[in-house]
């Protein structure tokens, strides 16, 4: 299944492929991009191979995922943003999760606002969610800016993996 590409002013938001496997090995080997994630960086490129064969299920399983983040000035992949249905974070409820994954080199330009902007707007709008919720480790400063400057609200924190989690929900505006 492929998404019509969502642009930005800056930004192409289109469907991650096969042929990003080496774009998400240089991303998730990096150790300063899983810092708050479990501090578990990739080692094999078969594990980011094996991450997009589970996006691509995602997509057919749940007619949404992550979407690959390309730079309009240079055709270069940046990372991931978009939805995603979650049922491992909170084990007493499914979701659909907003996330995004930025290679190193573009943190600070306002890249995952943008794609997060982006892909709100898409969940709410195009595919009529109700609300949409978003996790960041409570150390994580930067993912928890990005998350309340797009309007998300923070409800509440949880342990997953010994390490603490917030937890944000913004419910649909247009419905």
């Amino acid at each position: 299944m492929d998404f019509i590409p969502i642009e930005t002013k800056r930004l192409i938001l289109r469907s991650i492929t096969e042929a990003d496997t080496l774009d998400f090995y240089e991303l998730d080997s990096n150790p300063e991009v899983h810092l708050f994630l479990g501090n578990e960086p990739v080692v094999k490129i078969e594990e980011s191979h094996s991450m997009i064969n589970k996006i691509l299920q995602q997509y057919n399983t749940h007619g949404v995922g992550r979407l690959a983040i390309i730079e309009k000035s240079t055709n270069h992949f940046v990372g991931w943003s978009g939805l995603k249905y979650e049922k491992d974070y909170r084990t007493q409820f499914n979701y659909y999760d907003l996330g995004s994954r930025i290679k190193e080199q573009y943190w600070g330009k306002g890249y995952a606002t943008e794609a997060a902007i982006s892909s709100l707007e898409y969940g709410f709008k195009t595919l009529k969610l109700a609300e949409i919720g978003a996790v960041a480790n409570i150390n994580n400063n930067a993912s928890n800016v990005i998350l309340k400057k797009i309007g998300m609200h923070l409800t509440s924190t949880f342990e997953y993996n010994t390490e603490v989690l917030n937890w944000y929900i913004m419910k649909n505006p247009y419905l």
